[in-house]
């Protein structure tokens, strides 16, 4: 059975479908987050959290005058610690499957949030997360743990992974 899964891939590959629908199949308690874009007239302007019991909250966008910026997008990172972690800490307490949807470079700037990650990691609590493909120490060295499992997404094993996974946490 695997417990602490990463999924990686290239920006628009469908991570966050994939976990989606893996949670839905799952019927599991299950707490966390994903990510969703904001898009405008066609363009994407921000990212907003969701957490799996639909709380909502914008955190980077492009009209955030925020110091802490990545690319054009300003970041508000205490919406991360609050709203993701929280749900973060929360089901990995309850031992629930805890969603992270994502491990990436907005994200992983607040250290509130990659000590939660790490904690999330070293519980007994299933995880299904998604992490950025690209190289970083942060993320590398989640990618390297004992116990963590990581799984390419692409275009052409998408669907199939949905049954696989699915089948692998119910195990």
């Amino acid at each position: 059975m695997i417990r602490k899964l990463l999924l990686t891939g290239r920006p628009g590959c469908g991570k966050t479908t994939l976990i989606k629908r893996i949670v839905n199949k799952l019927a599991l308690p299950a707490s966390g987050f994903y990510t969703e874009e904001i898009r405008e007239r066609g363009q994407r302007v921000g990212f907003k959290i969701i957490t799996l019991d639909c709380k909502e909250a914008v955190f980077a966008h492009v009209h955030f005058k925020t110091p802490e910026r990545l690319g054009k997008y300003g970041l508000d990172l205490s919406v991360l610690e609050t709203v993701a972690v929280a749900a973060l800490r929360a089901a990995a307490r309850a031992r629930q499957l805890v969603v992270i949807d994502e491990i990436g470079p907005m994200e992983f700037r607040s250290a509130i949030f990659r000590d939660a990650v790490n904690e999330v990691l070293e519980s007994g609590a299933p995880v299904l997360a998604t992490i950025t493909a690209r190289s970083f120490p942060f993320t590398d060295a989640i990618k390297k743990r004992l116990g963590v499992t990581v799984i390419e997404v692409r275009p052409n094993n998408r669907e199939q992974l949905v049954s696989e996974l699915s089948e692998q946490f119910m195990a």
